[in-house]
């Protein structure tokens, strides 16, 4: 390997150790960690249409995927840094220890600086969570480090005490000078990195403990709130083979969907933070604690979200019990003043959406601070979110800080990005079973009388949604479309929710079929068969499956 290959090695070794501590920094202490923040960048200049064909293609592997591409860029730029700093180092070799590590450190944070500067201009999910305003203190330990691991592997196997001997290739001035090794040694230079971890760690872990009265918050998978049964006797949902389909009606918070842009979960602190209330209202601005929200009268309710990226075939889509106050009587202590047409969101990550007022006057519409019996999860929104019936999942936003009532249409982040601003649910349906699309919901169904034998009951089983609309008719058709039989549906758990649907079918000669299915809302609004992309208003068609007779 020649020498500037060797280099661009070692700058990626020093590299990665770099973006390790940077990792660390970021988890514990919030600070700027660059391939996130270049990944948000990312996702804040890319226009709605491209967004869209990356979730429907790779769901949420989507940001991932941006992520690693950002780390190894970032791991390149480091290798690229050390070529360079090479030519440097070799002009100062003679100098000493403490003057080498300072140019091996300082233009590579200078220069990581520059590019955090540029990215922070672009992006504009610019939250709390991103600590701007110690951007620079925490970019500054990961380049020290990067450059006493790029010093150390320059040297390796140059300066031998016992005999003096150097490597002219690497230090062409030492072979002459015969310079002494550097006053710092690598071990305490370690002891004095890892004490300026353990004081950060120990600084920004101690601030939540101010408080008399912590709040912790668990992200372990918690079982459901168990939904009643509401199954006459009698009813196919009674039926043994249903009977997991039946009891993952509520789903459970690990394997609800999550669709935002963030990398790494945002992690609040509900002991400082504060929900402001301000805009166009009588009384105001108001602030409310997390503990003053929990004490005011709480509201519990079923309701389906759905994010409008989610295909005919997709399974962004899930239920849940959710506990909280109702947005309404939030804005009722506040007295909205008659010109404010539209509710603004803004969350800690950043992100910022707009509702109609009506909407968020609604009784449904409320201020969640428990899924599923539990308190919400950090991924979906700790310590608040919002629950607005008939929108589609980028209406409902997560980790709510500021509401401000406003006189004028608000388009938030993803509108500003071509998505449908009134982003109301489409009238649809889904097959679950036979089939897979909805496995990361409710599972692979396995029952011995599920089997697809002439003349054995197989049953077809799955979700319709319409919002706060709700279903009133499902049919099936097991012949491609060319004739259709009433679905059973099972009573919802609220006018929020998906329903149930299942037929008890019998099939009468061996073969390949073609099951497709659609449904009515309760407003007479028959699912359109009309095929459409997800962007921008969310998709529409039947949905249907292929299954074969044996």
């Amino acid at each position: 390997m020649d020498r500037v290959a060797k280099t661009f090695v070692y700058g990626i070794i020093a590299g990665g150790s770099a973006l390790l501590i940077s990792a660390v920094l970021r988890f514990i202490a919030g600070g700027v960690f660059v391939p996130e923040l270049a990944s948000q960048t990312i996702f804040s200049l890319t226009p709605g249409q491209a967004e869209s064909f990356s979730v429907e293609t790779f769901g949420s592997l989507a940001k991932y995927s941006v992520f690693v591409v950002t780390v190894v860029f970032n791991l390149i730029l480091y290798g690229g840094l050390a070529v360079l700093l090479r030519k440097i180092y070799e002009r100062l070799a003679d100098k000493g220890f403490i003057l080498n590590l300072l140019q091996l450190s300082f233009i590579p944070y200078f220069f990581m600086v520059a590019i955090t500067a540029i990215l922070l201009r672009r992006n504009e999910l610019l939250g709390k969570s991103s600590e701007i305003q110690f951007a620079l203190i925490f970019l500054l330990l990961p380049h020290v480090v990067y450059g006493r691991i790029l010093y150390s592997l320059l040297r390796r196997g140059v300066v031998k005490k016992a005999t003096g001997y150097v490597d002219t290739e690497v230090h062409p001035t030492y072979q002459a000078t015969g310079s002494q090794s550097p006053k710092i040694s690598r071990r305490q230079f370690i002891i004095m990195a890892a004490s300026a971890v353990v004081v950060a760690v120990i600084y920004f872990w101690a601030r939540p403990l101010i408080n008399s009265h912590p709040i912790t918050n668990s992200t372990n998978p918690q079982p459901p709130v168990t939904p009643p049964l509401n199954v006459p006797a009698g009813s196919i949902f009674r039926e043994p083979a249903l009977a997991p389909f039946v009891s993952s009606e509520v789903t459970t918070n690990d394997k609800f969907y999550r669709i935002d842009t963030n990398i790494i979960v945002p992690s609040v602190d509900a002991n400082s933070w504060k929900l402001n209330l301000s805009g166009l209202v009588q009384n105001g601005p108001l602030q409310f604690s997390y503990q003053e929200l929990k004490s005011m009268p709480s509201v519990s309710e079923y309701a389906t979200l759905e994010c409008i990226s989610d295909k005919i075939t997709g399974n962004l889509i899930s239920t849940a019990h959710w506990k909280g106050v109702t947005l309404k009587s939030i804005l009722d202590k506040a007295q909205v003043k008659p010109e404010a047409i539209y509710i603004v969101f803004r969350c800690y990550d950043g992100y910022d959406v707009g509702i109609p007022i009506d909407r968020g006057l609604q009784d449904g519409t409320i201020l969640a601070y428990e899924m599923n019996g539990v308190p919400l999860p950090a991924e979906h929104g700790f310590p608040l979110r919002a629950i607005v019936p008939g929108l589609y999942g980028m209406m409902n936003p997560k980790w709510i800080t500021d509401i401000e009532l406003v006189d004028t249409v608000y388009e938030g982040f993803w509108q500003r990005r071509g998505w449908d601003n009134d982003a109301e649910y489409k009238t649809h349906s889904k097959i679950v079973f036979p089939g897979d699309a909805l496995a990361a919901r409710f599972g692979q169904m396995e029952a011995p009388s599920m089997s697809t034998i002439v003349g054995n009951k197989s049953p077809i089983a799955g979700i319709a949604f319409a919002g706060d609309r709700g279903i009133s008719n499902v049919e099936v058709s097991v012949d491609g479309g060319n004739t259709w039989q009433t679905a059973s549906i099972k009573d919802p758990l609220s006018g929020n929710c998906w329903v149930l649907w299942a037929l008890d079918w019998i099939p009468k000669n061996k073969g390949d079929y073609n099951i497709i299915v659609r449904a009515t809302d309760k407003t007479g609004n028959i699912q359109t068969a009309e095929v459409t992309d997800v962007y921008p208003h969310g998709a529409t068609g039947y949905h249907s499956a292929e299954t074969t007779v044996l």
